[in-house]
């Protein structure tokens, strides 16, 4: 059972990492799942121009290494964006170096995690960031709801 609404946002520009994650996430029935290959594409749907309807997700699974604009920028923009700040953004990377985990915890990052090679470690990986995320975590209070 899902405490929180909306869907787990994955953006990851490798297909193979995109196939893996699914099909652990199928595994443990982690609910809808929305995917994008890049940081432009999640600003857009977070934080649409047009006046359509925002993307409002559960959480958001972000690679570090994405293409047009890095994780960490994104998250950056996430941050700074009164509607997004709260939301729940874990950095996943294969590499994990130093220097990206420090930039991506200082911009606000909830989690950083290293991607691992082994696919039952990284099924477990991503069933247990879901669980947490998902079940347990206490949902994040709305702007409103802060006053």
């Amino acid at each position: 059972m899902r405490s929180r609404a909306g869907p787990i946002v994955l953006v990851e520009p490798n297909p193979d990492d995109v196939i893996l994650t699914m099909r652990a996430l199928a595994e443990d029935d982690g609910g809808e799942v929305v995917v994008l290959s890049d940081g432009e594409s999640l600003l857009s749907r977070l934080l649409p121009r047009d006046g359509s309807a925002p993307l409002e997700p559960a959480i958001i699974l972000m690679d570090v290494h994405l293409p047009t604009i890095s994780g960490p920028a994104v998250l950056a923009r996430i941050r700074a964006d009164e509607r997004t700040r709260r939301l729940p953004v874990v950095m996943l990377s294969t590499s994990c170096e130093e220097h990206d985990v420090a930039e991506s915890y200082r911009l606000g990052a909830d989690k950083v995690v290293c991607k691992p090679v082994a696919y039952n470690d990284f099924a477990r990986l991503v069933q247990a960031l879901s669980a947490y995320w998902l079940d347990l975590d206490a949902a994040r209070p709305t702007p409103e709801g802060m006053s």
